[in-house]
């Protein structure tokens, strides 16, 4: 039939297409499973050359167009006569199966004949920019089949799903050739797949989960609920990987969050007895790891379950001080102690809900930032709220004061101290009075450096470590430079101790130990001109001169309200050896001279003030050990009263210590602390005008709350009587036009 050669026949087109008929005729035979032997290499070239002649021969028996169009008029013959027949006698799965069979069997038609017809694909239809042999295939089929039975295919997939979503076994292979039929129809599209079938089928997921989620959100718990929404999500993402086109998954997941989760979010959550209240309150750290992971998956999810934990964290945090408060208001006034431990051990449990919600917001929900916000919150509410009294910057430095000086009654290993300062400083960020707790916490490290009250140096300087980390070098310079002034003062009381030594003429037969502390680093105290003992003065006269060796630029100011002494009193039965404060001591040494005292002759004598005569005559004639006895015999100090030397007194030990009652130092931390936000009202209302020159009210309010919130809040009121105050002291004035802008003045 295909001639070869120069001299080859010319093949006419009725000829030439009954001897591709034939050759078609075999190939349906071999799809139809007739009894048909397989094509042969011979057969195979003789239909190739002989395409290949009718197209090469010249006009006008080039025949490429009609081939190209009976190739076309093959697939649809065969369409027609076999294949539409046999899909259209078959229904639901078996539809299906037929469906899958005759696409594979298509493809192979369109992949032989498409070998046979190869030279109108390399040719004619390049140069002609026909659609290639390939696709006029595949879009015969698109067009004669699949339009028709779309509809029906669509359904029975559905169905099929439906079955397997209620736990049926289905052919998971087939869906996946049907479905892979809608991808490869659209050729390089997708919108058979789209439009045919999976708009459908993320309409009828809508419509099953919708059923679903009515039923369970009346019948099933919190957890179960949620237990099953996570399951269904799960199977539907194997759904894809088995059968569905990777490019379901998002939409037909989001369907399902929406019907499941989205829809029933408030009523899941606010559940009486298992929502996530409940499961805060019981500790379901599996159920809130659950419910993170499903609510995150949708828009805006975790906002309801960030403010429930917000909610549940404060109530808990505000029934601990509610607590704490009840207990110190059933505490009789004279139960220091007892009030003390138990603001003790309302920090402890601060500390300890604290750890247990930082671990909530890492393991169950994944460290995200909304939970961290909503603990922050929740812990700012009640960790600024007092306690019988007392702020909670003053309670958190307490805290810090029992954990960290000797004879602390808990007994905590070195590692439980750090971890405790680790967490006090964690709690201070919550705290906005960061600056009255520096001042307490300050007090309370002067009162235990300087009474060798603290236990270990290094935890001393580990928390200021800590705080500086925490609240900047600015926070901490002072403490450090009073832990820096204790190292210092005891070289400076070896080097006295030498000078004392080679200079024997100037000894003043006392052991005398002097702590100089640098000013601007400590707390502020009351300095009185005590009118000193003899033995005193000596020491005082001493000390100086060596200091003068030291530095000529200094000047010492004497503190004897911090000073201790060690004096020895000789009652009738024994000496005991008393350890009282330098004014005690000044007081006492008065009786060595004489037997009686009037309150008016102390008074002149030590030249104090009444109240600190009355504190040290109620601390040594009133209280447990009465050194003094006074006539007429009472608890109270009266300035008629007369004292003497109780030289019957004993005690048991050999050496005892007087207590002096402690001034209560609140009041006057709390006025330093206010006098100091004074100042940093003022600079920061100067810094922001000096930058901005002019300035509207609430801008520079607002401004000025932003700068100083890292160590408390300023009130607003505050803020203006500085703006009026640096007004009357000329550093800014009011614009001329509008009363509520400012100007800076230079």
């Amino acid at each position: 039939m295909a001639g070869q050669g120069q001299d080859r026949k010319t093949i006419d087109l009725e000829e030439g297409w009954a001897f591709m008929e034939n050759g078609i005729g075999k190939l349906v035979n071999i799809l139809e499973e007739k009894n048909e032997p397989p094509f042969n290499s011979e057969t195979y070239m003789m239909l190739y050359t002989t395409i290949y002649n009718m197209c090469t021969q010249k006009p006008p028996n080039d025949y490429s167009q009609q081939l190209y169009d009976k190739y076309r008029e093959a697939f649809e013959k065969y369409i027609r006569d076999a294949v539409l027949p046999a899909i259209k006698e078959k229904h639901d799965e078996f539809m299906l199966k037929q469906l899958n069979t005759r696409w594979k069997n298509h493809k192979v038609m369109v992949r032989w004949l498409s070998r046979f017809f190869h030279y109108l694909d390399r040719y004619f239809i390049t140069r002609r920019s026909l659609t290639p042999l390939r696709d006029v295939g595949l879009i015969c089929f698109r067009d004669l089949i699949f339009q028709e039975i779309k509809g029906k295919v669509k359904d029975a997939v559905i169905v099929l799903i439906n079955q397997e979503r209620e736990g049926e076994q289905i052919d998971r292979a087939l869906l996946k050739d049907v479905l892979d039929i809608f991808v490869e129809i659209g050729l390089t599209t997708m919108e058979c797949y789209e439009n045919d079938l999976e708009d459908f089928l993320l309409k009828d997921t809508t419509e099953y989960y919708s059923v679903k989620a009515q039923n369970w959100i009346v019948e099933d718990s919190c957890p179960d609920y949620m237990i099953k929404a996570e399951e269904c999500l799960k199977r539907e993402k194997e759904r894809v990987s088995h059968y569905l086109h990777i490019n379901s998954e998002p939409k037909l997941l989001e369907r399902v969050q929406n019907e499941l989760l989205a829809n029933y979010a408030t009523q899941l959550l606010e559940k009486e007895h298992s929502g996530c209240y409940a499961l805060l309150r019981d500790d379901k750290v599996d159920d809130l790891k659950r419910m993170f992971s499903l609510f995150s998956k949708i828009t805006r999810g975790l906002e309801p379950v960030s403010n429930m934990f917000k909610t549940h964290v404060t109530n808990e945090g505000t029934a601990l001080v509610k607590q704490a408060e009840d207990s110190a208001s059933n505490k009789k006034p004279e139960k220091k102690e007892m009030v003390g431990m138990q603001e003790q051990v309302f920090v402890w449990k601060i500390i300890a809900l604290h750890d247990k919600y930082v671990a909530y917001v890492t393991d169950c929900f994944q460290g995200h930032t909304l939970f961290h916000k909503a603990l922050k919150e929740a812990f700012e509410v009640f960790c600024n709220k007092g306690v019988s009294g007392s702020s909670s910057a003053e309670l958190l430095a307490t805290f810090c004061d029992n954990i960290l000086k000797k004879g602390c009654s808990e007994k905590l290993s070195d590692e439980a101290i750090e971890d405790a300062l680790e967490k006090v400083v964690r709690l201070l960020a919550y705290i906005s009075d960061k600056d009255l707790f520096a001042e307490f916490y300050r007090k309370k490290l002067a009162r235990r450096l300087l009474f060798d009250k603290s236990a270990n140096d290094e935890h001393e300087r580990s928390i200021l470590t800590k705080l500086k980390q925490q609240c900047g070098g600015q926070f901490t310079s002072k403490m450090e430079g009073m832990v820096t002034d204790l190292t210092l003062a005891r070289d400076h009381q070896t080097k006295f101790e030498e000078f004392v030594a080679e200079h024997q003429e100037l000894n003043p037969g006392v052991d005398l130990a002097v702590t100089v502390l640098t000013t601007g680093f400590w707390p502020t105290y009351k300095t009185f001109e005590i009118s000193l003992p003899s033995e005193m003065v000596k020491c005082v006269e001493v000390f100086k001169e060596f200091y003068q060796t030291r530095t000529k630029h200094r000047k010492l100011t004497w503190i004897y309200s911090l000073g201790t002494c060690n004096i020895n009193a000789k009652f009738d039965t024994k000496t005991i050896e008393l350890i009282v404060t330098t004014y005690q001591a000044a007081l006492l040494l008065l009786f060595n001279g004489v037997d009686r005292l009037s309150y008016s002759e102390i008074v002149t004598q030590l030249n104090l003030s009444d109240d600190d005569v009355v504190r040290l005559l109620h601390s040594l004639s009133c209280a447990k050990y009465k050194i003094l006895s006074k006539e007429p015999a009472g608890r109270s100090i009266s300035p008629n009263d007369v004292f003497e030397f109780n030289s019957k007194f004993t005690d048991r030990m050999r050496r005892i210590k007087i207590p002096l009652p402690p001034v209560d130092e609140k009041k006057k931390v709390v006025e330093d602390v206010d006098k100091d936000r004074r100042y940093a009202i003022d600079a920061s209302i100067v810094r922001i005008m000096k930058s901005r020159k002019v300035m509207a009210h609430t801008q520079l309010v607002a401004e000025c709350v932003e700068q100083l919130s890292r160590m408390f809040k300023p009130d607003f009121k505050a803020i203006k009587k500085r703006i009026e105050d640096l007004i009357t002291r000329d550093y800014l004035e009011r614009d001329k036009d509008n009363a509520n802008t400012y100007r800076y003045l230079a």
